[in-house]
């Protein structure tokens, strides 16, 4: 456990609870954030986060449940921030937030890897091993890394229960399961069906429709594609041509059981080069000049309706025979984008396939076993497993004369999203969720969520709701919730039995399970009631659940619904909040969705965040291999959690895009928010005599303005964090922190150094709210700095700040943050001003401590800028600032249109709006609005762009505000001021290099270049009084002086 014998506290002076962390060093964020996690476990304050607001309204958060047999990634990484986030801000805004841990423990990624420890390489040597045994081995493997799971989530900062977790493996959840199972049968929602689906030979399953849409289930991969000939049967003058068909599945050709052709697209019978004749559609003939020649004979053209019912040839003799096979059918779904227009049927690999065949009185054949392999329905192949079976099969066609063309493609092709390994469409019993019954109502419901991004309610999400096709729930498999039914082992007295509880178990049974897992499940049997015989047996079916069925029971399963906890569930659901990455569409949100429709008939969540994908710094998915990404150990190490949580959360993935990691981007999250905050409260500390108090009564203008800056900060904030627009809560707090340390600070210094009650107090008070509105985002550093702050128990258990703060505070006083925005606009004017003076100053290379004669501010409202004019002119270092409405002497801005964004959505339009703005013929109204020639230009649409009446020295004002003129002519009398403001800068530098308190005062001996002694006498009281010299002698210095610049040395020492 880290030390913390090293956290004290005090009262009369920062910090009043010490972290031990030294001023003379360089901030360690990663050490001191061990410490706050040390004293969180100590104290507890996650459960007292919790307890505290037992009577408070609750805000409901479904956590997903991962899968526990391998370690968190990046992807839990940025997710678990979010749940950790969203909760600790509902938590400080007055609600209780559970937050229960879950671990999804069944399904295909648990034997897939229970298989690789064991070395099985095949579904029969589990057979071997035994059921039992294999099983007791995915429960065992299933949980090993919860250890590490537990370490990394608590590294993180993320505040979640893991002694209360819920596991999809439990007795109580999988009895839910079961009831949600019979519920949904009961409503005549669940049937068995004989369906081509996607089916995984390796894992020997089928699976889900929505599976392979997940992530990685496509990939690009090589396939052979045959063109092969079939000879026609029939009268007239097609008898004895050739049909030719394309497929990229060889494989399928020895079941082929039809052809199918459009009856409305022209075909063509062709002479090809070798003497034959051939028919394909009129629109692929140019597909096939190679083949069949630039300008082949047409011998006869046809409708496609004139060659249904025609018979042919089959590629191989297996299934001739077959009734009513090998005939040619009509299908509308045929068309000339690809191959020969006449499609190859083999019903038992494909869907259209199998619809037409089956309602032209075709009965499927399935000629290969659970593993993909042939059996010994086509002798040639048996044994062969499909994909190996390709190249034979491409040499016998080819043998037979029957080859027309043989090449490669390579496209994009389902795998399974668990084992990688390409999958087949084959038809195979399962049992169903017949969603289509329910899909409207899905649409409909989808409508009362909120998602984030908005975009994908209707677009993502809601096109696959539109779409959605009955889930198919069973799995071939060992390792999961059984599927609860029972059937007669004898046709004869056919009888199913579905349960939905244990007690029902019992109650038929005669004894009441422990464990619902195979193969104790499977030892249930009973007589069949319904056979008089008293011989035929109630057996349970032998498929599994998938696996996505259980976690999309989550919201019941996890109290044990409707068995227990009725009340409570009834006030869970649905829940407030979920969040996961927008793959999920297709997975958990989607499963959540289905069952909550078809259970409750209401939404599964609320709210709903759906990230983008976390990607390597490489751009491509981020792979062990290939080393294309930060060790997240390291980072935290290094860098610490707060660091990573801001460069996640404050990045585009969380409004959908996707995020390239780098160590860079991570370090940056330590620049832009960490050690500004720290730097301001470091300040404190530095300057503050003692400690300071909540007071909002200042009158200074500064004070005034970081505080109505905060008020509204606090606004936008809260706004966004209601919302669920975490990245737009951190571009808030980025901003504030930066008007914080590089405007209110750096302008205010000299007021600390005069130990100013007023700056302190302000200070104090703003890093005291401002702690509380990061606690969220930033929760360690937020931690030690309002604790030092306060001295109170944790900013976690603190109120979110309000509009009026509340009395009772550690160390606080009553008071209200006043809202100020006229002050603040004009203060964030005055800021843009100096911001781009200063980088006029830049641009001409002249050094801000060198002073200038003058600078004029032009814009429409520039005298609101009148009350500042010091400010301004002390920042940018000028003599006087003029301000002027007049823009037009120094300048103007041309409006410049962006055809290439405002085309798609003005048309033709955009060259009349075009034409307009050459003509002079646009304004800008009050709101900001561009109008030209009456239509309103979009921000995107358009850039000013500033033609001065002397470009070198004037700057345009951000959004076209105005701009700023500056007279750069340096007189000798102000290179003498700013050359003493250089050796101020330098003396200063002395100072801390000699160890020197800010605070303490010194003598100084100056040794100057004759040419220069002038300048220093002229400046020798501005000298002294910056560098809190005593006594100042321009003298020869000191062998030991120091060197400052331009020839000047120096001798310090205390006073």
């Amino acid at each position: 456990m880290t030390d913390t014998s090293n956290v004290t506290s005090s009262n009369e002076s920062y910090p009043k609870v010490d972290y031990g962390v030294s001023q003379d060093a360089g901030v360690r964020f990663p050490q001191i954030e061990q410490r706050v996690l040390a004293g969180w476990d100590e104290d507890d304050t996650f459960r007292a986060s919790v307890a505290q607001r037992d009577d408070a309204p609750e805000f409901v958060f479904y956590d997903g449940p991962p899968f526990a047999n391998g370690l968190p990634h990046y992807g839990h990484l940025l997710t678990g921030y979010v749940k950790d986030l969203i909760p600790r801000f509902q938590t400080m805004r007055g609600n209780k937030v559970e937050r229960r841990f879950g671990w999804d423990c069944h399904g295909l990624p648990a034997e897939l890897e229970a298989e690789k420890q064991l070395g099985i390489k095949d579904k029969s040597e589990i057979d071997v091993m035994g059921l039992e045994k294999f099983n007791e081995y995915c429960k065992s493997s299933v949980l090993r890394y919860t250890d590490e799971w537990r370490d990394y989530v608590t590294r993180q900062a993320r505040w979640v229960d893991f002694d209360n977790d819920y596991k999809t493996l439990d007795l109580d959840f999988m009895e839910s399961v079961m009831w949600a199972f019979k519920e949904l049968f009961d409503k005549g929602l669940i049937y068995q069906g004989f369906r081509v689906l996607p089916y995984s030979w390796y894992e020997q399953t089928p699976l889900s429709n929505q599976e392979t849409r997940l992530d990685d289930a496509y990939k690009m991969r090589q396939d052979p594609a045959v063109t092969v000939d079939m000879p026609l049967h029939g009268e007239g003058p097609l008898d004895g041509a050739n049909a030719i068909i394309w497929t990229t599945t060889p494989w399928t050709l020895p079941s082929n059981l039809a052809v199918a052709v459009h009856p409305d697209i022209d075909y063509v019978q062709v002479t090809g080069a070798d003497g034959k004749r051939y028919v394909l559609a009129k629109d692929r003939l140019g597909h096939y000049a190679r083949e069949l020649g630039e300008a082949p004979e047409v011998l006869s053209e046809h409708k496609g309706a004139d060659l249904v019912g025609l018979h042919y040839d089959p590629p191989f003799d297996f299934f001739v025979g077959h009734e009513n096979a090998h005939r040619v059918i009509s299908a509308d779904y045929v068309t000339t984008e690809s191959g020969t227009g006449i499609v190859h049927l083999a019903p038992a690999f494909g869907e259209e396939d199998m619809e037409y065949c089956t309602a032209s009185g075709i009965e499927i054949v399935q000629p290969l076993d659970p593993g993909g392999k042939f059996t010994a329905m086509v002798p040639p192949y048996e044994g062969l497993q499909v994909f190996d079976a390709n190249p034979v099969i491409i040499k016998d066609l080819k043998a037979a004369g029957k080859l027309l063309r043989h090449e490669t493609i390579e496209h994009s092709y389902p795998h399974s999203w668990r084992s990688g390994q390409p999958l087949i469409y084959m038809a195979v019993p399962s049992w169903f969720v017949a969603v289509t019954k329910f899909r409207d109502r899905m649409v409909e419901l989808n409508q009362d969520i909120t998602w984030v991004p908005e975009h994908i309610r209707d677009g993502q999400f809601g096109k696959w709701l539109e779409g959605a096709r009955d889930w198919n729930i069973s799995r071939n498999r060992y390792w999961g919730s059984p599927i609860p039914v029972w059937v007669s082992d004898d046709p004869a007295y056919p009888r199913t039995d579905v349960y939905g509880s244990l007690d029902e178990l019992e109650r038929d049974f005669g004894v009441r399970p422990t464990d619902l897992h195979r193969p104790m499940i499977d030892d249930l049997v009973r007589p069949n009631p319904d056979d008089p015989t008293g011989k035929s047996m109630m057996r349970r079916v032998p498929e599994v659940l998938d696996c996505w069925f259980e976690s999309g029971s989550m919201p019941y399963a996890q109290v044990h619904y409707p068995f227990e906890n009725r009340e409570w569930f009834d006030g869970h659901f649905p829940g407030d909040f979920i969040v996961e990455y927008n793959g999920q569409t297709r997975g958990w949100f989607y499963t959540l969705h289905v069952l909550a429709t078809a259970l409750f008939d209401r939404p599964a969540f609320k709210t709903v965040a759906a990230h983008g994908i976390v990607l390597g710094e490489d751009g491509l998915k981020m792979s062990k291999s290939k080393g294309n990404y930060p060790d997240v150990k390291e980072v935290f190490e290094r860098d610490g959690s707060d660091a990573m949580r801001w460069f996640l959360m404050s990045s585009p993935i969380l409004r959908g895009g996707n995020l390239v990691v780098t160590e860079q981007g991570i370090r940056e999250g330590v620049r832009q928010a960490l050690l500004p905050l720290w730097n301001a409260w470091s300040f404190l500390q530095l300057y503050a005599p003692t400690s300071g108090e909540w007071r909002t009564d200042s009158t200074n203008v500064l004070d005034r303005y970081i505080l109505a800056k905060l008020a509204g900060t606090r606004d936008a904030i809260t706004g966004a964090l209601e919302t669920n627009d975490i990245a737009g809560a951190c571009d808030e707090l980025r901003t504030f922190c930066d008007a914080l340390t590089n405007w209110y600070v750096r302008r205010s210094r000299s007021r600390f150094w005069d130990e100013d009650k007023d700056a302190v107090d302000t200070l104090h008070t703003v890093l005291e709210v401002v702690t509380r509105l990061a606690a969220p985002l930033l929760p360690l550093i937020s931690e030690v700095i309002w604790r030092g702050l306060t001295g109170g128990r944790s900013v976690h258990l603190a109120d979110w700040p309000a509009g009026a703060e509340p009395a009772e505070r550690p160390g606080t006083t009553a008071g209200q943050l006043p809202a100020d925005a006229e002050l603040v606009s004009a203060m964030d004017e005055v800021r843009s001003v100096c911001s781009t003076v200063l980088g006029l100053r830049k641009a001409q290379n002249l050094r801000v401590r060198l002073p200038l004669p003058e600078v004029t501010v032009a814009s429409d409202d520039a005298e609101r800028l009148r009350p500042y004019l010091g400010l301004i002119a002390d920042e940018v270092n000028v003599k006087k600032v003029d301000l002027t409405t007049d823009v037009d002497v120094h300048g103007r801005f041309e409006l410049v249109v962006n055809a290439r964004a405002a085309g798609p959505r003005l048309g033709k339009d955009v060259q009349t709006v075009i034409k307009a703005v050459k003509a002079g013929d646009w304004s800008e109204n009050s709101d900001g609005v561009v109008v030209a020639a009456g239509i309103e230009l979009l921000p995107e649409e358009y850039t000013q762009r500033l033609v001065a009446a002397e470009p070198e020295s004037t700057a345009a004002l951000p959004d076209g505000a105005g701009l700023v003129v500056l007279d750069s002519a340096v007189t000798e009398e102000l290179e003498a001021e700013g050359w003493a403001k250089d050796r101020i800068r330098e003396l200063q530098d002395a100072r801390r290099a000699a160890g020197l308190e800010v605070s303490d005062r010194i003598t100084v001996v100056l040794d100057v270049p004759a040419e220069r002694r002038d300048w220093a006498l002229a400046h020798l009281e501005l000298i002294a009084g910056e560098i809190l010299a005593v006594e100042l002698e321009l003298a020869e210095a000191p062998g030991d002086a120091v060197e400052l610049g331009e020839g000047v040395r120096a001798a310090i020492a205390k006073a």
